[in-house]
């Protein structure tokens, strides 16, 4: 007799994970896999976390979060866009976060449209809630545009997910292309979940938010990407008072709060020069482009940290147990996408990681 609930099985372990583990295994690899910052935490912020700690504030907080960060991540939002982050909770993590809105929204058969490639999350997550993740296939140049949305919607449609700067692509939308999809959402009555995760590490183009498109849109955000906060489970949501009302009510039974001393910290997050930072990618997005382009067909990512070529046979899977034989850590693109023919890296390395990596991975085609 199986005690597994048949929802288990629509969903399977993670393929970046499973990479983790392996890498766990492999002595020195060239590890171009994780998707996680190469530097630490701010020390004003960690200052602040161990003294708030020796403070004693280590108890639970009100379910939605402690006043001061809500209101910094609404004043985050209108300071650098111009936009009003409305009802504004606090969850642990953006992954916390999506759990909750699509737990609160997705109901037995309803259609969630995102793009492909996407981030692995969204496409389990609808499924194991009973719903049908439908995916849009934006290949070859990864945009998720209002015209490939809209030939995917049926009357079953409920949600769209735009995610920008995009995991694993790395590839940006900017304003005008946000407001085409807000369009296409309000003209058939779409909640827009917007996982802005990524939105402080942008290198070309003004950064632009899906907030205050479109009355219906449900805001992601966090601390894990911007200021390496991976292990801190903290991030923010916004929108729809309806939806974020019953977001709580999930975090009453499920995450009862996020980590009490980690939102006092962020709310110094918030106010944090990303510069430095935002140069240093920069300069790596161009070492891992430059090194890769003329071997590889690649899109130069816009944002975040990971670029996503082609394989010159189309078999992803193939090259990159080839690359893991050669002791370079890659993501298939399988895990991403019904499209296997790509791999993911992520340049959130030393550069010297980076330029052996694109080496090897050149002498492997």
């Amino acid at each position: 007799m199986s005690f597994l609930a048949e929802r288990m099985n629509a969903i399977d372990a993670s393929g970046i994970r499973k990479i983790f583990a392996l890498a766990a295994k492999m002595k020195d690899p060239i590890n171009l896999s994780i998707g996680q910052p190469d530097y630490d935490v701010d020390q004003l912020c960690k200052d602040e976390a161990c003294n708030q700690i020796q403070a004693g504030f280590n108890a639970y907080t009100q379910t939605w979060g402690i006043d001061e960060l809500r209101e910094g991540a609404a004043e985050y939002y209108d300071r650098k866009f111009g936009a009003e982050l409305k009802n504004v909770m606090i969850t642990g993590g953006v992954s916390g976060g999506l759990f909750l809105a699509l737990m609160a929204t997705v109901n037995p058969g309803d259609e969630v449209i995102c793009a492909d490639p996407f981030f692995v999350m969204y496409k389990h997550l609808v499924n194991l809630l009973g719903g049908k993740a439908v995916t849009v296939n934006t290949f070859p140049d990864f945009k998720l545009t209002a015209e490939r949305v809209e030939a995917a919607i049926t009357p079953r449609t409920k949600a769209l997910i735009v995610n920008t700067p995009a995991n694993p692509t790395g590839v940006t939308l900017n304003g005008a292309e946000l407001d085409s999809l807000a369009a296409v959402a309000k003209k058939h009555d779409l909640l827009v979940i917007s996982d802005e995760i990524y939105e402080s590490l942008q290198y070309d183009e003004e950064p632009a938010t899906m907030v205050g498109r479109y009355d219906n849109v449900l805001l992601l955000n966090g601390f894990s990407k911007n200021m390496a906060m991976t292990g801190w489970r903290l991030g923010y949501a916004g929108g729809p008072e309806g939806v974020i009302q019953a977001m709580n009510t999930l975090q009453q039974y499920t995450f009862v709060c996020a980590p009490s001393f980690a939102q006092k910290a962020a709310v110094l997050a918030l106010k944090a020069d990303m510069t430095e930072k935002v140069d240093a990618y920069r300069r790596k997005r161009d070492l891992v482009y430059n090194g890769l382009k003329d071997t590889f067909h690649c899109v130069k990512p816009g944002g975040a940290f990971y670029i996503y070529p082609r394989t010159p046979d189309g078999d992803g899977d193939a090259f990159v147990k080839k690359a893991i034989e050669n002791n370079v850590l890659i993501i298939p693109g399988s895990v991403f996408s019904d499209n296997p023919s790509c791999f993911r890296i992520s340049f959130a390395a030393p550069d010297e990681t980076i330029k052996r990596g694109c080496e090897i991975l050149k002498s492997l085609v």
